[in-house]
């Protein structure tokens, strides 16, 4: 199954090297990192939050889990909660819930990337779709998304 439209044209453009990997249906970060035999601290994970009213994309590893707390303070915000997906569905018109590429900026969301994502020179990630992954390096994605960095996510246990 091919990538999203908007990431794939977004890439393309700006003559990014990547790699699709396609694997067999998967759902959670865990069970896609398996499927495509990449370890969980490549693999990264976009978690959808509100923090004080507003979409935020928090990016972590498929291996850490968000800490709301530390998040909170990172985004000088007041409250930050999970959103339902209700909330974000229709914000990525191109893509299957919960497949979501760490692209915020093509869908006007600001992104926060954590530490640890920092700590490899290449990253993968959900393609859109469940059955799809790309790898890029990182230095490009940063360059491309322009994330605020911070620190909060734990190993998850």
């Amino acid at each position: 199954m091919p990538i999203c439209s908007k990431l794939r044209n977004f890439l393309d453009e700006n003559r990014v090297r990547y790699v699709i990997i396609t694997h067999s249906r998967a759902y959670t970060a865990q069970e896609v990192a398996a499927s495509a035999h990449i370890k969980g601290k490549n693999l990264v994970k976009c978690v959808m939050v509100n923090a004080d009213g507003q979409h935020f994309m928090a990016v972590t590893t498929a291996n850490h889990r968000v800490d709301f707390e530390k998040l909170k303070q990172a985004l000088n915000a007041q409250e930050v909660r999970l959103e339902r997906e209700e909330e974000f569905r229709e914000l990525f018109d191109d893509c299957e819930v919960g497949a979501m590429p760490p692209f915020g900026n093509l869908y006007g969301i600001p992104v926060v990337v954590d530490e640890r994502v920092y700590e490899d020179e290449e990253i993968a990630f959900n393609g859109g779709n469940h059955s799809s992954v790309v790898r890029m390096q990182f230095a490009d994605y940063e360059k491309l998304v322009r994330p605020q960095r911070a620190d909060f996510a734990v190993p998850a246990s």
